[in-house]
């Protein structure tokens, strides 16, 4: 029997990001187009500087709650007409806000984008926020804490930020708020901010798909004329880490059969001048499948069926994590593992086979990441949130190819912390606790959920 040889792969196909124009209308909003003419689609979205690190101490989670307020009716129809009118149209409203923006996106069929804009405009500048959808979102976002409480994975991610960050940090407390500061919003709260962030001057409208430039100006003009004046305020946003030291914390789930782990410490800005060796280096870390993290705890250990290491990239800085889940009593040993690979990735560089895996991966898949309009909106948005230059999708690539073993090795020394590492696991602590004490990696210390 003959075998077939696998075939070699080519080099890689030369790729430019679609051109896109980006200016400012004269009640300073800004326009960012980019005709892609593949098929009749146009995807719309609205950026507005109104994501959570906006909002106002002691009103943590009104930036969510009014993002998504915005669909719950205007001057002109109530929420379920809205809904069905978008429908009609062919298409659905999205909108929400993370920790860095609001975001409204529709994609729809170009010759229904004169109608669906007009209408996306009405959502966007002239909702009516009524108190009864106020006070339903609001029962909506407590469910989704109490079920948080009671779900270990997102238990843990919640928790993490918590012991991580100060007191006075946003990024202490989820981006949708407490129980505590959600019970307290009300319609007032969400209207104030609504006139406070949803202003001409803080939001961006990116066009992307088959449209042209001058009739998109058209559109975008007739649609968002009634855009409040103004420019939105900065908020400062402080960002301060609760501990200078190491500790564990231990959120104690009695009888639960298998640990989350979350290790790291606050990371980098999106906008960071290291991003891309940082961004190479952990994926040889615990970006990838064939990472080192995932390849110690799941192949050779078999403690997991999965972990990894990331950057929660935001307009501040971040966490760097790492986070997987194995059974209660391997605990300690996966820890100990965690912590071992964090010291091997700042001790000496990595082998050019690691480079070569991370970096062909991260060019490889990079253009087909873009095959949308929708794909190309949202990348254009990442553009105007985290202020990153116009030629940043043309040259990425070519950055990523320029990152070495070295730069590497500097980036791992630079912005990975061993001494700051915080750790929290819940899981039950009647058979953790002492095993992960006696690992020496911080204070540990019991909380309940």
């Amino acid at each position: 029997m003959v075998t077939a040889l696998r075939p070699k792969p080519g080099p890689p196909r030369t790729y430019r990001f679609p051109k896109f124009d980006d200016q400012t209308l004269p009640n300073g909003m800004r326009l960012v187009l980019a005709p892609v003419d593949k098929l009749p689609v146009v995807t719309i979205l609205v950026v507005v500087d109104a994501g959570s690190s906006a909002d106002p101490s002691g009103q943590e989670g009104v930036a969510l709650l009014t993002a998504r307020a915005l669909l719950e009716g205007n001057s002109r129809y109530d929420g379920a007409e809205l809904a069905e009118r978008f429908e009609q149209l062919g298409t659905s409203l999205e909108s929400g806000a993370d920790w860095d923006s609001a975001v409204m996106k529709i994609t729809v069929l170009s010759e229904r984008l004169p109608e669906a804009m007009e209408l996306l405009g009405e959502v966007a500048t002239t909702p009516i926020f009524p108190e009864r959808e106020i006070e339903r979102l609001k029962a909506e976002r407590l469910a989704e804490i109490l079920q948080i409480e009671s779900e270990p994975r997102a238990l843990a991610d919640e928790r993490f930020e918590a012991f991580l960050y100060a007191d006075g940090s946003r990024y202490s407390r989820p981006d949708g708020g407490t129980m505590e500061s959600v019970t307290r919003l009300s319609r007032k709260d969400v209207a104030e901010f609504f006139r406070a962030r949803f202003v001409a001057g803080g939001t961006t409208v990116i066009v992307t798909g088959d449209i042209q430039p001058d009739e998109a100006r058209k559109l975008v003009e007739s649609a968002f004329g009634r855009s409040q004046a103004g420019s939105s305020r900065k908020q400062p946003l402080v960002v301060a880490a609760r501990s200078e030291g190491r500790n564990v914390h231990v959120v104690s789930k009695d009888e639960a059969p298998q640990s989350e782990l979350r290790v790291g410490h606050i990371g980098l800005p999106r906008n960071h001048p290291d991003f891309f060796p940082t961004m190479v280096m952990n994926a040889v870390l615990g970006g990838l499948f064939g990472s080192r993290i995932n390849l110690n705890l799941r192949e050779a250990r078999g403690y997991t069926y999965g972990a990894s290491s990331y950057y929660d990239w935001r307009h501040g800085p971040g966490p760097f994590v790492v986070a997987t889940a194995v059974e209660s009593d391997v605990t300690a040993l996966a820890l100990r593992e965690i912590f071992l690979e964090i010291d091997r990735i700042r001790a000496e560089e990595i082998s050019p086979d690691e480079l070569s895996l991370a970096t062909q991966y991260l060019e490889g898949v990079f253009p087909i990441r873009y095959e949308t309009t929708a794909a190309v909106a949202t990348a254009l948005a990442n553009l105007v949130i985290h202020d990153l230059p116009h030629d940043f999708y043309d040259t990425y690539r070519r950055n990523i190819r320029d990152v070495t073993v070295r730069s590497v090795l500097d980036a791992a020394r630079k912005h990975i912390h061993p001494a700051e590492l915080q750790t929290v696991i819940v899981g039950d602590a009647a058979v953790i606790r002492q095993p992960v004490s006696e690992l020496g990696v911080g204070s540990v210390q019991i909380h309940d959920t």
